[in-house]
């Protein structure tokens, strides 16, 4: 958390203590505020039994201070019973921070499956993690797709043989799971649907993009909506509100949350086009960013893209695409791939969707949770 959050973060829990690795916590209005300065000291009493608690997580906040998410250990372990089970000597590994939430649900997993995990540092190159996890034969990883896509441009990436692959957090275009099939063929391939506020919604094991339109309305645990193109679900996985005042309420009247997704039905399936607040407007028409790039990561030399907003005198915005190139190439090469991006975006999507300027740069950043980096 950004140290200038921290006091309103404590002010919305009505803290009473804070327990940190800081040693300047100015402003806090607290009775107990510990500095740790020692290692964790272990006890042999036993665990109090019996004990309900409610957790507080928060969002990423990349639009200012983040939101604290209520909890409980039931909503967050509701889904942990549909995990790969019936397995011995299971390794866990995640690229997430187990203190976001896609981490702390690989956590419980691991912990509830007397598994073990191999956690990340969050200095550690994806190659370096790579590494460490061969070294520890790792069995299941999970992690975002764009942690995915940075962890096959290294040549790490061959080193670890996984039974299990699991992606959530973003969406999971065809680009990026047909190159785990590729490169993990032994392994079963998973990607999730969660967020903090709906928790674990559903999981999609057949190796395709989206997810099958029977999901929707059906009976189950799980129950799903689509209004006005928006997923919405419902759930005792879901988080119970928002603490702190002026949130608002998380749920409508029937118990649905809407998650801020949108989605297509194209057949017997439905396919993400991305957040409804990220939406480009080029001349009044509408562009998902992550619809685009899932066009352009279908090409075979392309590791990651972003696709953003850029000013326009005509149309107020055009679509531009930043591209990551899986190996470094000549200038006629890049030239080459160019055509051949475009020409899959055209192939696939509407014209006005269509990048007008694609430029090649070196990296892209990630968020804070292992999401593409969308800001700056």
């Amino acid at each position: 958390m950004p140290p200038q959050y921290l006091v309103n973060v404590a002010a919305k829990a009505e803290a009473d203590a804070v327990i940190s690795d800081r040693e300047a916590n100015d402003g806090l209005e607290v009775s107990l505020n510990v500095i740790r300065t020692s290692g964790l000291v272990a006890t042999n009493e036993p665990p109090p039994a019996g004990r309900r608690t409610e957790w507080v997580l928060l969002t990423s906040g990349t639009t200012g201070a983040p939101k604290l998410v209520r909890h409980t250990f039931a909503s967050l372990t509701g889904a942990i019973g549909d995990s790969p089970s019936g397995e011995s000597d299971v390794v866990w590994g995640t690229f997430y921070d187990i203190r976001r939430y896609g981490g702390l649900q690989i956590f419980l997993r691991a912990l509830l499956g007397r598994a073990s995990l191999v956690l990340a540092d969050s200095d550690e190159s994806p190659g370096d993690y790579l590494a460490r996890l061969a070294d520890h034969d790792v069995t299941h990883v999970s992690g975002t797709p764009s942690h995915w896509r940075r962890a096959l441009m290294t040549p790490e990436s061959r080193a670890i043989t996984p039974r299990y692959v699991r992606l959530s957090g973003e969406v999971a275009d065809q680009g990026i799971l047909s190159a785990l099939r590729c490169f993990y063929p032994q392994a079963r391939l998973g990607h999730a649907y969660a967020s903090t506020e709906a928790g674990v919604g559903f999981e999609v094991t057949d190796g395709l993009e989206g997810f099958p339109s029977q999901l929707v309305g059906a009976s189950a645990d799980v129950r799903i909506r689509i209004v006005d193109g928006s997923l919405r679900i419902k759930s005792a996985r879901g988080a119970s509100g928002y603490l702190g005042e002026d949130q608002g309420s998380l749920a409508d009247d029937e118990g649905f949350i809407d998650t801020g997704d949108m989605v297509e039905r194209r057949g017997d399936r439905y396919y993400f086009l991305g957040r409804r607040t990220g939406i480009v407007n080029v001349g009044g028409l509408k562009v998902h960013p992550e619809e685009v790039e899932a066009a352009i990561n279908r090409h075979p030399a392309v590791g990651m893209s972003r696709v953003r907003a850029r000013r326009s005198p005509i149309t107020g915005a055009i679509v531009a695409a930043d591209v990551v190139l899986t190996r470094d190439c000549e200038e006629d090469a890049r030239t080459e791939f160019e055509r051949e991006i475009r020409q899959i975006c055209r192939d696939r999507l509407a014209p006005h969707k269509v990048p007008a300027t694609i430029r090649f740069v070196p990296a892209l950043p990630l968020a804070s949770g292992g999401k593409l980096a969308r800001h700056g």
